[in-house]
């Protein structure tokens, strides 16, 4: 097949590419040079007409500017393995476009020099170059050898008809595959999630976010949103399901280094979108040619123009629990993916002016993406931020080029377990000495360290607190402690173990002994309590969503049952999880699981909840087979990890300091 014949165009079926802004747009990083030779126009442009599902084997040739100036040439596995560079170009007649491909590492990766070297400054990246042009030609190859076996194209690809379902496939991991009942609620999940899944190009790259036929207005939840998939990614691998995660994994990657703007201010380089949806649009203005395209929503189109601060975090998560539960760690040690974790770190690391090791976002930045007053240093964007620092620490191939970055999350690592340990962490006697504090407190000794003004703890606290157990609170910032519960922070501070193992404890006792507060007719309430008059008014701006006891504002969601059901095997107390399910798989499937539930008991739907809401399903089906295989979860969660704890920053800067305030505290903190 010559290179004419790969890409001319057909019209019967699409093509398949990234949309990507040009101006400023980066790849791998780093920008594109002024040049009259080539344009690199779009990360991805296939031509589905010739490939069979799009899926076809380029070999290409890229060199990695490292102290030994080592070129290689690989092959992908598929192309949604590969990067790929359009570029200006008339082959025969047409609009045909010439392709390079930037192909995967093998998996090999380890033992060759695929350093990471900055030439530029301490936090600068590996600059790859495209050598070869037009001048190499696509091979297709029809067959993937894996290990020892081949296996044909046609017959490696998943069926995602929802109709063809089988359920007789619906078992355990591994090549000892266990069958295990699927009972009739569990089979229309797996139904209803299938039917949720989105195809790029004849290839499954992720699920809807609701799936409601009688909806005439589905506004954005047509589209694949990164956090909302996770629990559908989670079901599919636990499933023995695979495909569908790698190839989201890498799409989503294509979309990182774009540099969308809100009224032309581009944020910062390894930002992933919130979401993407797949179009169908004419190719080139022609009303007989097709292509299929990925546009992403960087916030430049939520409500309130937020980007999404918890996407890339959720991504790193995402990319480990792959390759724990696959094996496949090949995927982790590509040069695009390692990459792509670098620039999420980076961009999450960045000094600033801020003092605290927390990470500072704006509202409405994660799950919570309306305003309800979590500006500022949430718990959950800190919890996910942990968990992807330790996620990235196991994944990051250690070299010259990433020592620095690597000393770089251990020391964060370090500084955050320590500063939500101590200053978020509330119990009875916590709230004791709150009560009791002095304020204007200045040195280095002080006690109260942020100011916080005893009259700040409200007045349904002091009841509500439980003399055993406690939690973290959502938000501390100077003069201010937000002691709200919000379930998904403190849920993954289990799960990461950014708790120590008796706050872990002291969470799960706090959330059995509220159990008709927090979880009620429906699990589980997304923050508690809610805000209502004069400080709903005034937090929320008057939001009519976020009504007391309501969307994000007191809701109950389904969702967070599979982060529960983790969080409880991991704790040992599986029969909390199974009581949750058990109460949500009475009235999911009854309900055409909606999105979310209101009233503080959670007994209505939720009045502007969304039907058949995908994560819903997908939160159900991973938390029922995580306690049919509760060996599954500890692939999922973090032990403690005390070298961690025994790292002082302080001790590695040359100021003189004596005293470190972690010291104090290392008793209570550090006991198991």
């Amino acid at each position: 097949m010559n290179t004419s014949s790969c890409i001319g165009i057909s019209t019967m079926k699409p093509f398949c590419r990234v949309l990507i802004s040009y101006k400023g747009s980066s790849i791998f990083g780093f920008s594109p040079g002024k040049s009259n030779d080539y344009r690199i126009d779009n990360l991805s442009k296939f031509h589905c007409g010739q490939f069979s599902g799009c899926n076809p084997q380029i070999i290409g040739y890229i060199r990695v500017t490292d102290s030994n100036q080592r070129a290689f040439s690989v092959s992908g596995s598929s192309w949604g393995q590969s990067r790929s560079f359009g570029m200006s170009s008339h082959v025969g007649q047409g609009s045909g476009r010439g392709v390079l491909v930037i192909p995967n590492v093998a998996s090999d990766f380890r033992n060759h020099s695929t350093s990471v070297e900055a030439h530029v400054n301490e936090k600068s990246f590996e600059k790859i170059y495209i050598q070869g042009g037009l001048n190499v030609k696509p091979l297709v190859i029809e067959r993937i050898e894996t290990g020892h076996s081949v296996v044909k194209e046609e017959e490696s690809r998943l069926d995602f008809d929802g109709s063809s379902i089988n359920i007789d496939n619906l078992k355990g991991l591994n090549e000892n595959t266990v069958e295990r009942e699927v009972s009739k609620i569990e089979e229309e999940a797996w139904n209803l999630l299938r039917n949720a899944v989105v195809s790029y190009c004849g290839n499954p790259v992720g699920t809807v976010a609701a799936n409601d036929p009688g909806d005439k207005q589905p506004l954005n939840y047509d589209q694949v949103f990164i956090r909302d998939f996770v629990p559908s990614a989670l079901a599919f691998l636990l499933n023995g399901e695979g495909e569908i995660v790698k190839n989201f994994l890498l799409h989503t990657l294509q979309l990182q280094s774009w540099e969308k703007t809100v009224d032309c201010y581009s944020p910062g380089q390894g930002l992933m979108p919130a979401s993407f949806k797949v179009k169908t649009v004419p190719l080139d203005g022609s009303n007989e040619a097709f292509e299929e395209v990925l546009d992403p929503d960087f916030g430049e189109s939520a409500i309130g123009r937020v980007a999404p601060v918890d996407s890339g975090l959720w991504w790193i998560i995402l990319l480990r629990a792959y390759g724990k539960i696959t094996g496949d760690y090949a995927l982790q040690e590509r040069v695009d993916v390692q990459t792509g974790i670098r620039l999420i770190l980076n961009l999450c690391l960045t000094d600033g002016f801020d003092m605290f090791p927390s990470l500072l976002v704006t509202d409405g930045s994660c799950m919570i993406d309306r305003r309800m007053g979590i500006h500022g240093h949430p718990l959950e964007i800190q919890a996910l931020f942990y968990s992807a620092l330790r996620s990235s620490r196991e994944m990051l191939i250690v070299n010259d080029g990433t020592k620095n970055l690597v000393a770089a999350v251990n020391n964060r690592l370090s500084a955050l377990s320590f500063h939500i340990r101590e200053y978020y962490w509330v119990d009875m006697k916590k709230i004791n000495e709150i009560y009791r504090y002095k304020t204007e407190e200045y040195s280095t000794d002080a006690i109260n360290k942020f100011n916080i003004y005893p009259d700040q703890i409200p007045s349904w606290l002091v009841d509500w607190i439980p003399e055993k157990g406690g939690y973290l609170i959502g938000n501390l910032q100077p003069a201010h402690m937000d002691f709200r519960f919000f379930t998904l922070g403190n849920l993954w501070s289990i799960v990461s173990s950014l708790g120590s193992p008796k706050q872990n404890e002291g969470i799960l006792n706090l959330i059995e002994d509220k159990w008709d507060d927090l979880v009620a007719q429906m699990p589980l309430k997304i923050c508690y309590p809610a805000l209502e008059h004069d400080e709903w008014r005034i937090i929320t701006g008057c939001d009519p969503k976020n009504t007391p006891w309501s969307y994000h504002n007191g809701g109950s969601w389904p969702t967070l049952l599979w982060q529960f059901t983790l969080a409880c095997i991991k704790m040992g107390k599986p029969e909390l999880a199974q009581k949750a399910v058990a109460l949500a798989e009475q009235r999911l499937s009854m309900d055409q699981w909606p999105e979310y539930y209101d009233t503080r008991s959670g007994r209505f739907i939720g009045k502007q909840s969304r039907l058949f809401q995908t994560w819903t399903i997908a939160g159900f089906l991973t938390s029922k087979m995580l306690l049919k295989n509760p060996e599954k979860a500890s692939l999922l969660f973090w032990e403690e990890d005390y070298e961690l704890l025994e790292i002082c920053v302080c001790a590695l800067n040359k100021t003189g300091r004596k005293k470190c305030s972690r010291f104090a505290a290392r008793s209570q903190i550090l006991a198991p």
